[in-house]
């Protein structure tokens, strides 16, 4: 493995691409004849249509149909099956019936000639509703349902409960946080064309083969008579992972009007019909013994889901196994709401999870009189205790020395409020950081061309990450071919199997099957170079070596593989490869890290700010230092969004969403921007894989939020147990006139 490849801070292959234009994303495209559609979405949160008058919107210029539950073709449900690979957070299909389950369900669709003529006349679409009371809140969901847990993601061991009641030292804790909603820069796009009643779906999708199959089963065909493709996408942080009711509905209304179709979300409605991650509800309860340890740990949670739909927020999952504790218990359930079924979010159960553990934690080392960072030291573990067996590589301790020695937490003045500049009073907290890693089967081609550059594809896709760069890597590390002579295609269906871009294991997944085509198709030039008229003919393939673009024998003899190929008049070596999924029998396979986070508080201006964060985190081999501290640094944005800013929030009598728009669901901007040191630790974990890398897309943003609530209690002495962090939380003992 070369570090001058694998680990090196290269730019990203598919940058001129952006920076020039001439990457083509969903909306970019458009076939010959294309029409557009715009959506009409519902007004109210829950009831029945009574009537759908589209007499007016069907004289409107350029409209060519108007869609509905009164008049839409047949279509099929899906299972959605994650081994099948056909997953679905909703399984309704779009206009399926009367019924409203959210406010901004899509009620009708106009297909006109331009745009402008369908929106115009989709505001000439007449909904006559049955209205009912919605259910607009986790609070109103609880208040009205019983919670129905979920007893396949929960984990139990030892006694949690007589442990806790046993024990001198506790804390019992309650923290909320709310509906998120993803946001990204490119809206939910579709393009829709059908060619011999074959599909081809242009689509902003982060897992084109399980959009693939999707579609495959709605409309009945064979997946081989569908292609997905997307090339780029403009993020999606877990909202385009699965199929939403907008790509159903264009490709209807494409094979309806025999046209193609193209239909772009608006950004008010990606609050309500794309996912979000759900509200939670979290109790912790934490126990230790005089020394510090804990004896009882017990985390249980309720978050909101839809009516047509069960999404179960797994904010448990990293506190059954990231410190070590005896009895211990992690459950989870659900409250239906009226709102759209939610989804993954990054880093989706440990984002929410560990802001209320790693609080909490902070919580009980106060009770104890016990520095955090030594609390935490106490209680680590080199042993899933929730699965009984070693992790495969673990050096969280090293990522709290490092983290903590960068950040200066050896002159941290304990006291709340004694450390000052200024007007401002500047608190210091942590958070340990925590994610799963996951590697599934992955299949790749790889051709070596007579041309001098190489070839690889696979149906996976980059969300803005670097996928296309680290997957040259990959190629340039087997063969030494050089970065700009290398070709990466992703983001078609049609090319062999790949994974979805989420859960952070597109790149444990993605280069080992790469290399393994690499390798194939190295053996492949091998067997031509020994055959007859080869460069090396009569030799044997196993003889033969192959470096920097060249083979070479024995005797010193090298030839590079260009001339092998045009000596034969052959056009590439091609080598394909399937690699499986991670074996979970010896190992438990985690990422691990820590914040270290500076919060600064004027009381006087009343203004609260991130100042400064040190992130150290563990995710094995690093493949791109560029890219991946990128990755971490986004990640660390998002978690400052999530602490201080974001919240969709609900109208609590209509049900309908308040603030659905970029200018009042407030995202962390320039001015919010703390200072950011980012330590790659790089120790790879070769018992995952050939490249000893684990993902690092989403570990960034777990516990952050807990650091930052950390660090507001050091500052302010105020324990803030619902995000956001909003300055009216911080000021509510100052005293209101009349």
């Amino acid at each position: 493995m070369s570090k001058s490849i694998i680990g090196a801070a290269r730019p990203r292959i598919d940058g001129p691409e952006k920076l020039s234009g001439r990457a083509t994303y969903t909306s970019d495209n458009h076939p010959p004849g294309m029409v557009y559609a715009y959506g009409v979405f519902s007004t109210i949160g829950r009831g029945r249509i009574r009537g759908i008058d589209v007499t007016e919107a069907k004289r409107m210029p350029g409209v060519i149909d108007v869609f509905h539950h009164g008049h839409f073709p047949k279509l099929y449900r899906t299972p959605s099956s994650f081994v099948q690979e056909n997953t679905v957070d909703e399984t309704r299909l779009p206009f399926e019936d009367d019924r409203v389950y959210y406010p901004g369900q899509f009620v009708a669709l106009v297909v006109a000639d331009s745009f402008d003529q369908a929106r115009a006349a989709a505001y000439r679409v007449k909904v006559d509703y049955a209205e009912e009371k919605a259910i607009a809140t986790l609070e109103q969901a609880m208040a009205k349902a019983t919670p129905k847990e979920d007893a396949k993601s929960g984990h139990s061991r030892g006694d949690p409960d007589g442990a806790f009641d046993a024990a001198r030292h506790k804390v019992d804790v309650t923290y909320v946080t709310p509906m998120e909603t993803h946001n990204p820069m490119e809206m939910h796009a579709s393009v829709a064309h059908w060619e011999n009643g074959d599909l081809v779906l242009y689509e902003a999708s982060q897992g084109v083969v399980f959009a693939r199959n999707v579609m495959a089963k709605v409309f009945g065909l064979a997946p081989e008579r569908v292609e997905v493709r997307s090339p780029f996408i403009g993020s999606g942080f877990g909202s385009k992972l699965w199929i939403w009711p907008h790509a159903v509905a264009a490709a209807a209304a494409a094979r309806e009007v025999g046209r193609p179709v193209q239909l772009v979300v608006p950004r008010q409605e990606m609050f309500t019909t794309t996912g979000h991650r759900p509200a939670t509800h979290q109790r912790l309860r934490l126990a230790t013994d005089d020394s510090g340890k804990l004896v009882a740990l017990s985390h249980d949670s309720v978050n909101t889901t839809s009516q047509v739909n069960t999404y179960v927020e797994r904010t448990g999952t990293c506190t059954k196994s990231l410190y070590a504790c005896p009895n211990l218990r992690v459950s989870h359930a659900t409250v239906p709401a009226n709102h759209g079924t939610p989804t993954s979010m990054r880093a989706p159960g440990a984002a929410p999870g560990l802001f209320a553990l790693e609080a909490a934690m902070d919580e009980m080392a106060e009770a104890i009189d016990m520095d955090p960072l030594e609390f935490r030291r106490v209680n680590y573990t080199d042993r899933d205790e929730s699965m009984e067996l070693p992790f495969s590589s673990i050096h969280l301790l090293e990522a709290f020395d490092r983290a903590a020695d960068s950040f200066g937490w050896a002159d941290r003045n304990p006291k709340i409020g004694a450390m000052k500049e200024g007007n401002e009073i500047i608190g210091w907290g942590l958070a340990a950081c925590n994610w799963e890693a996951l590697k599934q089967a992955c299949d790749a081609r790889v051709s070596l061309r007579a041309d001098g550059t190489a070839f690889a594809s696979c149906a996976t896709q980059d969300i803005g990450t670097g996928t296309y760069t680290i997957v040259a890597q990959a190629v340039s590390d087997i063969t030494g071919i050089a970065l700009d002579k290398i070709e990466v295609q992703l983001g078609d269906s049609s090319y062999p199997s790949g994974p979805i871009s989420g859960g952070s294991w597109a790149t444990a997944t993605t280069l080992p099957a790469i290399a393994q085509a690499s390798r194939a198709a190295i053996e492949a030039l091998k067997s031509y170079a020994t055959g007859d008229g080869g460069a090396f003919a009569g030799a044997e393939p196993d003889d033969l070596q192959f470096a920097d673009g060249e083979l070479l024998d024995g005797n010193g003899k090298r030839v590079a593989y260009t001339e092998v190929l045009s000596q034969l008049r052959l056009a590439n070596a091609d080598g394909e490869a399937h690699t499986p999924a991670a074996s979970k029998d010896e190992y438990s396979f985690r990422s691990f890290g820590a914040h270290f986070v500076e919060v600064r508080w004027d009381p006087g201006i009343s203004n609260l700010r991130v100042s400064r964060v040190v992130s150290a985190i563990d995710v094995g081999q690093v493949i791109n230092a560029k890219t991946a501290a990128n990755q971490v640094e986004g990640a660390i944005v998002m978690g400052v969004g999530m602490a201080l800013f974001e919240k969709t929030e609900y109208d609590e009598d209509s049900g309908l969403p308040v603030n659905n728009n970029y200018a009042e669901y407030l995202v962390p901007v320039h001015a919010d921007q703390p200072e950011v040191e980012v330590i790659l630790l790089d120790h790879p974990d070769y018992a995952f894989n050939e490249f000893g890398a684990r993902g690092i897309g989403e570990i960034g943003i777990t516990g952050l939020a807990g650091a930052v609530a950390n660090a507001v209690y050091h500052a302010t002495g105020k324990r803030i147990r619902e995000l956001p962090i909003t300055l009216d939380k911080l000021m509510d003992d100052i005293p209101h006139s009349a």
